[in-house]
């Protein structure tokens, strides 16, 4: 099934770079997030920013496709979609399920890596994922949507339970490996005990020195100088 646009009203076409622009009465343009050491990629970045901004409303068809133009119009669709996610980021395999919606480019992660003082795209757990750098102070989100806020609450406590689940299954443990060595040690008594009493027995039995009449003789023949 196909969704079609019956009604375009313009004045809620702008985004939010032309919005920011609006506001401090400037002409709109994207904001850099890079140190200073990084020299050619501020040339490259303020060469870009050079170009007049097209609005990610526009309709497209009248650009050429890979021209400069049409990569400008690519990089504030890109930041524009960004802007109204909660995160300020998206997997750029999802991006691409908008490709012909929003005419992307094929390599679409190679545009993005061109421009690194608007984007950072990471490639942890070898999922690609672009961020607007613009949205964040280091790792924190600088703009806090009030259900981020929620999910991040809720993120904490489910770690405060798993710590907690954690800590007492490690003192069950603990405490089952206690009684195992109680045990243990118990067997150990039990078995030693059983043994001495054995010899004990066997002692009785053995005759020899151990019976009084034998002893006797045994001292007799020994002090006795006139026995053979």
């Amino acid at each position: 099934m196909e969704i079609e646009l019956v009604s375009w009203n313009p004045d809620l076409a702008v985004s939010k770079i032309e919005a920011s622009a609006q506001k401090q009465g400037s002409q709109p343009c994207f904001s850099c997030s890079l140190p200073s050491t990084w020299v050619k990629s501020l040339e490259r970045f303020h060469k870009f920013n050079a170009a007049p901004y097209i609005s990610p409303y526009l309709d497209p068809r009248g650009l050429a496709e890979g021209s400069e133009e049409m990569e400008k119009r690519t990089v504030g669709l890109v930041h524009e979609f960004l802007s109204l996610t909660l995160w300020k980021k998206a997997s750029i395999l999802k991006l691409g399920h908008f490709r012909r919606e929003f005419g992307l480019p094929e390599k679409l992660n190679v545009l993005l890596l061109k421009h690194p003082g608007i984007f950072y795209v990471s490639n942890k757990y070898q999922i690609y994922t672009v961020l607007l750098r613009e949205g964040y102070n280091g790792s924190e989100l600088i703009d806090k949507d009030p259900l981020v806020v929620v999910k991040e609450k809720f993120g904490e406590l489910m770690q405060e339970g798993l710590h907690e689940y954690n800590r007492r299954h490690y003192f069950v443990n603990l405490e089952k490996k206690k009684k195992d060595m109680v045990l243990a040690r118990s067997d150990k008594s039990k078995d030693r005990s059983s043994e001495i009493s054995d010899n004990d027995d066997q002692g009785d039995k053995l005759g020899g020195l151990f019976d009084p009449e034998e002893r006797k003789r045994f001292y007799k023949i020994l002090f006795d100088d006139t026995a053979p």
